[in-house]
């Protein structure tokens, strides 16, 4: 089957450092053009990866050599071009979160479903083969009945000048870092949990939340108990405890390619480490995105969950610090 084309729109960070050598690298991806307001950013950057440089992001939605695009815009901005993208017929990779609106994120899902459009948000974690083997884990009943989820996601102090300080752009540890413990506390808990309680704290000087916390349960009873943040020490993981035991995993959601894992089973038998091979999940991210397009997969369905809760934890949560 002939390659995917992608156009880009915009040359973010995570764009240039990890998404578009995965795109450029892919047989099953051929990357077309890279999209900026900047002509002289979107000429350097294209160049950097044997593409076509495109002054503005309509006129990269209006090329007809283009099937998908990817949106690793400012959060604020994603529903426009979003919609946009949709409204041009092309396929959506989006970084996360989809929106920062529960309602938004609601529509552009019902609009790629009706166009046959696939939309996929960029959570990449969950195409790590690591969690699937701790999901089986829990299936086998490696430690007995589950109970709590305990699981964090915070960065150290970005600088001033990081969009992700700015309440405009939709900045905020929840819609960055909280992304994750969220959607892991979906991936494990499923799709009935609701928000029991919440924080947000603000660091002096910051006008946007830079740490959080947010209980959730199951009608099972399970809690799930996240963390998150904008201005700690580096922290990844997640501990799910059962009535038999635990199973950690260090280094959860931003392994680097080289990572060899580990997953960690604490029994009352002793401790039993397992490892797997290194796995590249912005790689596993790009084909999983190519291979929706390729079957005219429906939009993921789990930004849905996610955006509820996302929109829950704001809406629970009391506001802490100066």
């Amino acid at each position: 089957m002939d390659p995917v084309r992608i156009g880009v729109l915009g040359c973010a960070d995570i764009a240039q450092r990890r998404m578009l050598p995965a795109m450029a690298s892919d047989p099953k991806v051929e990357l077309v053009a890279v999209a900026s307001r900047d002509a002289a950013k979107a000429r350097a950057t294209a160049d950097g990866f044997g593409c076509q440089a495109v002054h503005g992001y309509a006129e990269l939605l209006a090329r007809e050599d283009i099937d998908a695009v990817y949106v690793p815009l400012p959060a604020a901005l994603h529903a426009q071009w979003v919609e946009a993208a949709l409204n041009s017929g092309k396929h959506v990779l989006a970084e996360k979160p989809l929106t920062t609106e529960q309602a938004v994120t609601e529509r552009l899902v019902g609009q790629a479903a009706a166009a046959r459009l696939a939309l996929v948000e960029n959570v990449m974690f969950v195409h790590h083969p690591q969690h699937a083997a701790v999901r089986r884990l829990l299936a086998d009943g490696a430690i007995g009945e589950l109970r709590v989820l305990h699981a964090a996601f915070a960065i150290p102090r970005l600088p001033d000048d990081d969009i992700r300080h700015d309440p405009v752009l939709g900045g905020g540890a929840l819609w960055d870092t909280g992304v994750y413990p969220v959607r892991a506390a979906l991936y494990f808990l499923g799709e009935e949990l609701r928000v029991e309680g919440a924080s947000l704290a603000r660091s002096a000087g910051r006008a946007v939340d830079t740490a959080g916390t947010a209980l959730l349960s199951t009608p099972q009873g399970v809690a799930a108990q996240l963390s998150f943040g904008l201005d700690h020490g580096y922290r990844s993981v997640y501990e799910l405890w059962g009535s038999e035991g635990r199973i950690t995993v260090e280094r959860a959601f931003t392994p680097a390619a080289d990572h060899a894992p580990c997953i960690r089973v604490e029994r009352g038998t002793g401790t039993e480490e397992i490892r797997l091979p290194p796995a590249d999940q912005v790689a596993h991210a790009v084909r999983a995105f190519a291979d929706f397009v390729r079957v005219g997969a429906a939009p993921d369905q789990a930004s849905l969950h996610q955006a509820a809760l996302l929109h829950a934890v704001r809406q629970h949560a009391s506001v802490l610090g100066p």
